[in-house]
Formats: structure tokens, sequence, C-alpha cells
């Protein structure tokens, strides 16, 4: 008797919601031998649009995801669906952005050296040199990309033809201190993630623990969200909150802080590194 081989792909796709996508899909599966792992859906009644994530493998014959593709492509089209199929197995290739707080930035790489990240990381990128010996310890290469006013133009330029060069599919804001220009966020859209804490908007600029702590706030946060030209404002991914009470200094606020901002920021990637994540216009839907 033959060996029986199995390949594992994930479908994800948006539509207007209608009767018979469930079908059709189911149909297609069972056309292409294919057995489901995992399925979840999401139908939002406010914007009409339909939301699917499936798991699947393809049982006996030996097929790529290039295959699968095209024949789907009737099935998708018939629906108007924005889809997208890849191998349950591909990596994201993930450029990682810092600046001078590194936390978020050694708790990815900790993750990803021991596999708990579906991702490939080519490069990290930062305007100072802090954390290039961190970056040398896991033999990535690093980049130091300085970003004064007057050069800022021509380092972001310098980021998009790395993002290019290295066939970047996700871009991580690891507490990366630059606002990036209109443009620039119009280039990555839907392919970079930001942190922040989830003090905004009511304590901005420097020092924002410091003034939590002064107005006696009793939880913290962070949010991970896809970077817009609106500031801090971009479709959240996850978010998360952490108790504190009038015991805590300003650096055990900044501590706590720190642990959240970095639990926050790498289920994000994971679930987006899992092909997880839809955008549905301002918002996300995220199947965990």
């Amino acid at each position: 008797m033959a060996a029986t081989h199995s390949h594992d792909f994930v479908l994800t796709l948006r539509c207007p919601d209608r009767p018979g996508i469930v079908h059709a899909v189911s149909g297609f599966l069972v056309e292409q031998t294919g057995n489901i792992s995992q399925s979840q859906q999401y139908g939002d009644v406010e914007t009409g649009s339909f939301f699917l994530r499936v798991q699947f493998e393809v049982l006996g014959e030996q097929v790529t995801v290039e295959q699968l593709r095209g024949r789907f492509a009737p099935v998708a089209e018939s629906f108007s669906m924005t889809w997208e199929m890849w191998d349950a197995g591909a990596r994201y290739t993930t450029l990682i952005m810092v600046s001078r707080f590194g936390h978020c930035l050694n708790d990815l790489l900790f993750r990803w050296s021991s596999g708990a990240l579906q991702i490939d990381i080519p490069a990290i990128v930062s305007n100072h040199r802090d954390f290039e010996r961190l970056a040398a310890s896991y033999d990535i290469p690093f980049h130091h990309i300085p970003v004064t006013p007057d050069n800022k133009p021509a380092a972001e330029q310098q980021l998009l033809e790395l993002v290019d060069g290295l066939d970047v599919h996700l871009v991580v804001l690891a507490r990366y201190m630059q606002v990036l220009s209109d443009d620039t966020c119009r280039a990555l859209s839907g392919k970079a993630i930001n942190i922040h804490h989830s003090f905004l908007p009511s304590f901005k600029g420097a020092r924002p623990y410091h003034q939590a702590h002064q107005r006696g706030v009793k939880l913290i946060g962070a949010t991970a969200h896809y970077v817009t030209s609106d500031l801090d404002e971009g479709p959240i991914v996850e978010q998360d909150v952490a108790r504190v009470d009038h015991s805590f200094t300003p650096d055990q606020l900044v501590a706590a802080g720190r642990d959240v901002e970095s639990q926050v920021l790498s289920r994000a990637v994971r679930w987006h590194g899992e092909t997880r994540v839809m955008l549905n216009g301002t918002k996300t839907v995220v199947f965990r």
C-alpha cells in the first residue's frame, strides 16, 4: 500500500456576505482531497462582510500552493473575494526596527530563536547603535540608519529599499521612536505593526509612566496596531493591561509597562505571522 502524503495550507478570505460561501469553499476542498484541521469565520453585520480562515491538509497528491491558488481563483472571483493562500509553514520575512528601548526587541529575538514565532528576521534597523551587539549575538545583520530633520526623507528611502531588497512581509516597530512619514506609512500599509503604551491620549510626550504615577493610575497597558498616517491610531491587533496600585514607584510602573508591551507585541507578531489577522476597515478580525 502506498504511503499517504499530506501537506498543510492556510486560506484566508474576505467578501460580501451572502449564502453559499462556506459551501463553495468546502466543496473546493473536497475536490482537492482536502481535510480541514481548523476553521474560523465571522460575519460583520455592520459592514456586510464575511471573513474566513481555514487551515487544511491535502491528502495523497503532492500539490503546491501555486497550483491550489490557480484552482481556487474561479471560486474567489465568483464571490468577489479578497483572499490569500499560503503554505501553513511559511515564515513571514520580518524586519524589526528599534531605537533605545530594547525590551520588545529582546523578547522578540528570544521567542524567534526558540521557535515560538513563525517568522524569519533578515535585518534589524535602528537610528542608534545601542543594540548592534545584541543583533550580532543572534547573527542578524544590523543596519544603522541615523535620522535627523535634514536627512529623514533619505533615511526612509533607505529603509524602503531595504524592505524591497529583502522581500520583507512584515515590519515591526519594537519601540522605534521616530514618526514615519505619510508616504512611508502608505508604502507599509497592512504590513507594519507598532507598539505603544495605552495611556494615550491622556499622557503624551516624554516620561508617560511618571505622568501616570503623578495621577495615581491603577491600570497600565499596551496596544499593538497596524501603522497608518494617523499617529498611534491604526487598526488594533492586540491590547492588554496590568493592575498596579499606590505602592508602585515610577520605575516599577516602567518595568510593569515594559512587560505588558513585550507580551502584547509578541502576540500581535505571532498572529500576523500565522495569518490570523485580517483588516476590517479601521478595525481587525483576529482568529486566535
